[in-house]
């Protein structure tokens, strides 16, 4: 192996072993959330697409876990805002940490991702830009890839809590 080869594997390995730090910390810091609020829940712990994430499932088909996703999941996006500074707290480090309960992510990336496909399909019958509706930016991220894969380009317009994915005809 070369020197710069030898190096690119070091720091891969570095940041892997950064993620999974993050990981761990985060679900100590879930665990005792969910004793606190007397729920159960399991916490599985990936790293995927260079950022750690984080999932609290359940075996009972996850109705006492809903309370934690709330109304369109905003709950859900305050306890990630929340774990993302317990990390940052014990680490130093910006977190871009990712958390699912219940599935809920899952779910709405795969109503994303087809909103995205269908968004783009419509861009290029018409020739016309898509607007759509105001989004979070994970919503936002999600949609964007989904144009990406479908061969169009697309951007985020509007300022924050209004901002919106526009995709433009080739």
């Amino acid at each position: 192996m070369t020197e710069g080869t030898t190096s690119a594997a070091a720091e891969g390995a570095d940041t892997l072993t950064r993620l999974e730090q993050e990981g761990e910390i985060a679900a100590d810091y879930l665990e005792g959330l969910l004793d606190i609020a007397d729920l159960d829940g399991d916490i599985d712990m990936d790293v995927e697409a260079d950022r750690a994430s984080v999932s609290i499932i359940s075996d009972t088909g996850g109705r006492d876990l809903q309370k934690l996703v709330g109304r369109d999941g905003e709950v859900l996006e305050a306890l990630q805002e929340l774990t993302r500074l317990a990390v940052h707290r014990e680490t130093g480090d910006r977190s871009r940490l990712m958390l699912d309960i219940a599935g809920y992510r899952a779910k709405k990336r795969s109503e994303l991702s087809e909103l995205g496909a269908k968004a783009a399909a419509e861009a290029k019958s018409s020739g016309e830009p898509v607007k759509l509706k105001p989004m979070t930016p994970f919503e936002r991220k999600v949609v964007h890839d989904a144009v990406k894969t479908a061969g169009l380009r697309s951007e985020s317009e509007g300022e924050e809590p209004q901002r919106f994915v526009v995709v433009l005809p080739a």
